[in-house]
């Protein structure tokens, strides 16, 4: 795994990891990645490059290899020749159930005792929130499965117990702010009796990720619990809301033609802006990837042409109900009456990155009214502040489920690094204690 074995070393597990958002943000705070645990396939193997790619930064920081994979150069096969399987081993790609549980637990045992790691600090992860989100219960009432008996429902209790397992220090659950109301609230009075039933203290607050820097207004559930008997609490995060606007976040990428082939540019690192090059989004040297978008029929083209008009003119946002007859394809003009919405360009932060990207792309059309699409796979990684060089597997649809999905990395930095602090801390003062 080559991490760091020191008795200093602060280690976490990712739970449901995704395409690895969380991880991420805590790899650039120091932390030692034990495993990433990811049901679905594309997102597994976005964690395994990733991983590939911190290994090669390590060992080799002109990453040669890596952005050879990334222009096409080399295969996926002759990439990983090169990096060890204890890189690739850390990533654990299967569902979460009671029937796998006893697996994962032996196989991160095994990756524990190579190590020679003695323990887990910190766990982190959120079930998948289709079940908890207001959207998805909107659309309950459609599906086969009803969104109370959906099974994802009962996902955080094998969360639990990996805490009742590992008995980290501290741990971090991220989900929608739904979770609070799902089923009337049970889901989450049920969660809170399981934490505290492994022998946790939480405290569950909403967080906003523009609070932490990030140019998107993005509410999420933070649960962060400590072992009881511990003096651990929930972290103070100051604000930390950015005045760059969000066209500074976009303003470097190519103009992209709607439909075109995918390319991999070297865009200047001196033309980036400051934000971007200041979070490291970008870094001398990365390769641009995955700034690719679909084609759109003449009939979207002329109704993103007319909502970024309407932004443009006085930040109005285009009403389905407004559109001429010949625009119009549904006949239900009141629900989702905004689907179609500019990313708004010209403010500090955009409306939240969803994995309905995946869909169609009228709810992220981009601000310049000279391209009238709809914001690249690359364009979607950014305003979740995912670095340049983190390159997503799969299809285009699966790349903007894994962005969408995910918590921004930058978001995820914070918290990690306000843990670790703590954790630090605390060990000092233990050694304070003991002389």
């Amino acid at each position: 795994m080559f991490v760091d074995e020191s008795d200093s070393a602060v280690n976490f597990i990712d739970l449901f990891a995704g395409a690895g958002g969380l991880s991420e943000g805590f790899i650039q705070a120091g932390f030692n990645p034990i495993a990433h645990i990811e049901m679905n396939a594309m997102a597994a193997a976005t964690l395994e490059t990733r991983a590939a790619y911190h290994y090669m930064k390590k060992f080799d920081p002109t990453l040669h290899l890596y952005y050879e994979y990334e222009r096409g150069n080399i295969t996926r096969e002759e990439f990983f020749r090169h990096v060890p399987k204890e890189v690739i081993k850390t990533v654990i790609n299967v569902e979460m159930s009671p029937e796998n549980i006893m697996g994962i637990f032996r196989q991160i045992d095994e990756i524990l005792q190579e190590d020679g790691v003695k323990k887990v600090n910190v766990i982190v992860g959120g079930p998948p929130c289709q079940a908890y989100s207001l959207v998805g219960r909107a659309q309950s009432s459609h599906m086969l499965v009803p969104m109370s008996e959906d099974p994802r429902n009962e996902l955080y209790k094998m969360y639990t117990r990996f805490l009742k397992k590992y008995q980290p220090d501290m741990f971090v659950f991220e989900n929608v702010a739904g979770l609070k109301s799902a089923r009337n609230g049970a889901s989450f009075k049920n969660l809170q009796a399981q934490l505290r039933r492994v022998g946790y203290v939480i405290e569950c607050r909403e967080q906003n990720a523009m609070d932490f820097g990030v140019l998107q207004n993005r509410k999420r559930l933070i649960i962060i619990g400590w072992r009881k008997g511990t003096n651990y609490h929930y972290p103070v995060f100051e604000k930390m809301q950015s005045e760059t606007l969000v066209n500074d976040l976009l303003s470097d990428l190519p103009v992209l033609e709607r439909g075109g082939q995918e390319f991999t540019y070297r865009v200047p690192f001196a033309q980036a802006s400051e934000y971007v090059r200041e979070n490291q989004i970008r870094t001398y040297g990365d390769v641009l990837t995955h700034h690719v978008v679909r084609n759109n029929i003449p009939r979207d083209v002329e109704i993103y042409h007319r909502a970024i008009e309407a932004w443009n003119n006085g930040h109005q946002r285009l009403k389905y109900a407004d559109l001429p007859e010949n625009l119009k394809t549904h006949k239900n003009q009141t629900s989702f009456a905004d689907r179609f919405k500019v990313v708004e360009g010209d403010c500090t932060s955009c409306h939240t990155v969803l994995a309905h990207l995946s869909k169609d792309g009228h709810y992220f059309i981009h601000p310049d009214i000279n391209q009238c699409r709809s914001i690249s796979v690359r364009e979607a990684a950014r305003l979740q502040t995912f670095p340049d060089s983190y390159y997503f597997e799969g299809n285009r649809t699966s790349q903007y489920v894994q962005i969408g999905n995910a918590v921004p990395p930058i978001m995820a930095r914070k918290i990690a690094e306000a843990i670790r602090e703590m954790i630090e801390n605390r060990g000092e003062k233990c050694c304070e204690e003991s002389k």
